[in-house]
């Protein structure tokens, strides 16, 4: 059974295990995690649950903290004490920290959930340091900036068995539950293929680095970048556009393709197998700094599915638009511009079209009915309570949740393939899952895991 059915069963929390030791410079700490002294049950729903927030700034990061603050808010963790101050108005109980490594390597005893809400290549240096030491976690997508990543933490998930969510919050919506249903359901024959697209970016026009600025007095601008190869401080990447970067982000496959990508994943259980290949069909844009516009094409092999009469899904090819590339998106024969309107993902099938909409949270037969009804087909998934509370339920002992990493991790790594093909246009660059790399280009497998600066280094996972 895969990891995506047994989301749909009820299961009982799996006992979260003692860990060695921390993955990089806190080797000399003595950890002992805080579910080997509480229990392996978790707290009785009565109690609330002790949590910290790892970045607390940007774009969501309070948000985040804010959406579990029904629970206790323990402590606070961002390198910039502007935002630490802010967050502290509303959380005045909450200890404050800047280095996230020593708030865990301090509080993980008193911690039951961490958010981690920081730049993408960030997020599994954090994520490991926490799960290491018992410690369950949030993490906003993408899961992680490279593929190599994404399987860490899958495999840590596994390992430490602690309650893990990414925040594509549309995992949980409704309208992607019954995306899945429809199309197992037959409501459109067999998919063949799917599209998706999203025209937006950050940091679009920026070619060569920008040039060096003094840092603000209250950014850690050495802890900010963590992992990645040390550069100067620019407003130009701090505190939104890091996105665009090559050294931080994944641009909008990583911002929006992972909400978008959400229907498919489940529904078509391409998290269940690897993709046999990936192929960058145009590009504009390239350059060593910035990720360009782009278009690609990954290609997935017939897979087995439980939901479906047959108990196979065929092949299926997935194709990406990004940035200026969203103009090479035509609808399929038998669509026109106005069935997509206000689409963003469309399957394909042997019987019609299906589209999907936002994070996920829209969902209608392509046209669509004159009628305006909607579908309706037979209830498989159990609703979810919300991202958050899924998680927090998790947390408490409760059914898994329904982006955990071990299914989030396998999804991840899937769409970052895209992030790597533009790279090498028009050339399929063949992909063996199981052993993370591409069988016919080297070049590219330089780009399947991140370069790590001195002291920020995460040791390989196997379970």
């Amino acid at each position: 059974m895969s990891a995506r059915e047994k989301t749909v069963q009820k299961s009982v929390s799996p006992r979260r295990t003692f860990l060695g030791r921390a993955a990089a410079a806190a080797a000399a700490v003595a950890i002992v995690p805080r579910h080997v002294l509480g229990g392996a049950a978790g707290p009785a729903p009565s109690e609330k649950l002790n949590l910290a927030g790892i970045g607390v700034g940007g774009m969501q990061g309070l948000g985040d903290v804010r959406s579990v603050s029904g629970e206790n808010i323990y402590a606070l963790c961002d390198v910039d004490q502007n935002h630490l101050n802010k967050a502290a108005e509303q959380f005045p109980k909450a200890k404050l920290y800047r280095d996230f490594r020593e708030m865990l390597d301090k509080e993980h005893k008193n911690l039951n959930g961490v958010t981690v809400t920081i730049p993408d290549h960030m997020h599994a240096t954090a994520a490991v340091w926490a799960m290491e030491r018992g410690v369950g976690v949030y993490c906003q997508k993408p899961l992680t900036q490279t593929v190599w990543e994404a399987r860490l933490l899958a495999n840590a998930a596994k390992k430490y068995k602690v309650a893990t969510q990414m925040g594509n919050q549309g995992y949980s919506h409704v309208a992607t539950r019954i995306a899945c249903e429809s199309i197992w359901n037959g409501d459109i024959g067999e998919v063949t293929e799917v599209h998706s697209w999203n025209g937006g970016g950050f940091s679009r026009g920026i070619v060569k680095w920008p040039e060096p600025e003094t840092p603000p007095p209250t950014l850690d601008w050495n802890l900010w970048q963590g992992r990645a190869q040390e550069r100067p401080y620019s407003s130009k990447i701090h505190p939104i556009h890091w996105r665009g970067f090559l050294d931080y982000g994944t641009m909008m496959i990583g911002d929006w393709g992972i909400h978008q990508y959400g229907p498919a994943n489940w529904a078509l259980g391409l998290g269940d197998t690897y993709p046999i290949s990936v192929q960058c069909t145009a590009v504009e844009g390239a350059n060593p700094v910035t990720y360009p516009s782009y278009a690609c094409k990954i290609q997935f092999p017939a897979r087995r599915c439980s939901y479906v009469q047959s108990g196979q899904m065929p092949p299926v090819a997935v194709y990406w638009y990004e940035g200026s590339m969203t103009k090479l998106f035509k609808p399929p024969q038998g669509l026109t511009a106005e069935d997509v309107k206000n689409i963003n993902q469309v399957f394909v099938g042997t019987k019609g079209f299906l589209g999907t909409s936002g994070r996920g949270e829209g969902v209608t037969l392509l046209p669509r009915p004159k009628d305006g009804s909607r579908l309706q087909p037979p209830e498989v998934l159990k609703r979810s309570p919300g991202h958050f509370q899924d998680w927090l339920r998790a947390l408490r002992g409760g059914d898994p949740p329904c982006s955990n990493f071990t299914i989030s991790g396998p999804y991840t790594e899937w769409m970052l393939l895209g992030a790597i093909s533009w790279r090498f246009p028009n050339e399929e660059l063949k992909w063996d899952g199981k052993n993370l790399r591409f069988t016919n280009n080297e070049k590219a497998n330089e780009f399947v895991r991140p370069r790590f600066r001195k002291g920020w280094e995460l040791k390989e996972i196997t379970v």
